[in-house]
């Protein structure tokens, strides 16, 4: 038996599963965001701790036996910045990576060209939550702070610390935090860029491996466990998308469209991820608006979540003209583009329009923008997806449609700690037939021709964005 753990924003999943895959029991508990002041979005690491234990610990109350347990991965929400103490502990409040404290910062090194060399030189574009541009923002506003800290760590690297002792990062969280992709090593030019050389310390160590450690108490102690990767490459593994050129669209909270490629690409307009996998790079592009836009939608014309399959076929392709620029996220945009002040828009409305057409072209305007992000991407393979969203086959058509590809579902709603075990089980050394694990359990054809509308699409974009 292999469990995978999936620490997310907005809860934490502790899953078994059986050595086909099967999942045995699943176990989860809610957390929460705080909101202190404007802009400002924080999550509490203790809270998060106790999430861990709590599912592990249901986990064994149900029946699953720790001592059958072979091995245990981690995964987790990345960006933000989680500061420790000496001891694992939290040095203050955990910024989460929705924060946008850090806004003014990346506005200025957007027009001094910080921005762009880092992007050029990592494959990552700064945004206010990511964990350079928080650093930077409270080595200037709050240094005590950070003096207080010992490590700046991500969500599962705290978790890890706590749980096994090890303090450690794994690439696909380091490569978003002062690493060259090309080597793979940390490069003290970055942190001087971003005027943090002093710094230096707080970054925790990369693995050449996955870290890994034995849970030092609780209900799986002794079990091994190992952390990373995060949540973007780990869905990747949960779902089986792993040759050059295929991708994965994680139709959440927020849409995350990620291609799998051998080839590093820090050309074309900065935006996005570059992460390093063990063979290769995944490179991702997690936009800010995903089913959260949708949930918007649908109460501002009073439709309930049951209702969206049967007014999504009484409104056409194209939505009768109803067009949906889905930038309803207070920090804008990041991918594939950055434009934090980039908002939504509404256009084509006339009398004759209907709840339905509104509802489709918000539908279809969140399918626009995975197919913008996945071009951006270099999407040339197939198509795996996975999240909350994909519980409306009407939605899940649409998306097909719009990318003009096969779309397969991945099995099962436990993605993300399916990778994580999937990953375990590798750093491991156990046997496990990944084909079997990540088979897809359904495949949505593509039915209509989505160009015109994607083209239309396109131009409302560029026309937003000269409007900034």
């Amino acid at each position: 038996m292999i469990v995978g753990v999936d620490a997310g924003t907005s809860g934490v999943k502790a899953v078994a599963f059986a050595p086909d895959g099967e999942v045995m029991a699943v176990e989860s508990r809610s957390l929460t965001l705080s909101h202190p002041g404007p802009g400002q979005v924080e999550q509490d690491a203790e809270t998060v701790v106790a999430a861990v234990e709590d599912v592990l610990g249901r986990l064994v109350a149900r029946g699953v036996r720790a001592d059958e347990v072979q091995a245990t991965g981690l995964t987790g929400q990345g960006d933000g910045l989680w500061l420790l103490d000496g001891e694992g502990r939290p040095a203050g409040p955990a910024l989460s990576w929705l924060d946008g404290r850090a806004t003014p910062l990346v506005d200025g090194w957007m027009r001094d060209g910080t921005f762009e060399e880092l992007f050029r030189r990592t494959g990552n574009a700064a945004f206010p939550g990511a964990g350079a541009p928080l650093l930077a923002h409270l080595d200037r506003t709050g240094p005590e702070t950070l003096d207080r800290a010992t490590t700046a760590a991500r969500c599962k690297d705290m978790i890890m610390q706590r749980f096994t002792g090890v303090r450690a990062t794994d690439l696909s969280d380091a490569s978003n935090l002062f690493t060259d992709p090309r080597t793979r090593v940390r490069d003290a030019d970055l942190l001087r860029l971003c005027g943090l050389e002093h710094r230096q310390g707080l970054l925790p160590p990369v693995s050449a491996e996955l870290p890994a450690g034995e849970i030092l108490g609780g209900a799986f102690r002794g079990v091994p466990l190992s952390a990373g990767p995060y949540d973007l490459p780990a869905c990747a593994a949960g779902a089986g998308v792993t040759r050059p050129g295929d991708g994965l669209l994680i139709i959440g909270t927020t849409l995350a469209c990620e291609v799998i490629t051998d080839r590093l690409d820090l050309g074309g307009e900065p935006a996005g991820q570059t992460l390093c996998l063990p063979d290769g790079w995944l490179r991702a592009m997690p936009a800010m608006t995903g089913t959260a836009a949708l949930d918007w939608l649908l109460g501002l014309v009073g439709v309930r979540h049951d209702e969206l399959g049967a007014l999504l076929g009484q409104s056409p392709p194209g939505a009768r003209g109803v067009r949906f620029l889905p930038y309803l996220s207070p920090s804008g945009e990041r991918a594939p583009f950055v434009e934090p002040n980039a908002r939504g828009r509404l256009d084509g409305l006339e009398l004759a329009v209907t709840r339905a057409d509104v509802v489709r072209a918000g539908c279809e305007g969140l399918a626009f923008a995975a197919r913008h992000c996945f071009e951006a991407a270099g999407l040339t393979g197939e198509v795996a997806v996975c999240g909350g969203g994909t519980g409306s086959e009407a939605w899940l058509q649409i998306f097909a449609d719009v990318l003009g590809r096969p779309l397969r579902l991945a099995r099962g709603p436990e993605v993300g700690a399916m990778g994580a075990a999937l990953t375990a089980a590798r750093r491991f050394g156990l046997t496990v037939d990944e084909a079997t694990w990540t088979a897809g359990t359904r495949w949505y054809e593509p039915r209509h021709d989505m160009e015109e509308p994607y083209r239309r699409y396109l131009d409302d974009v560029r026309g937003l964005r000269n409007s900034l």
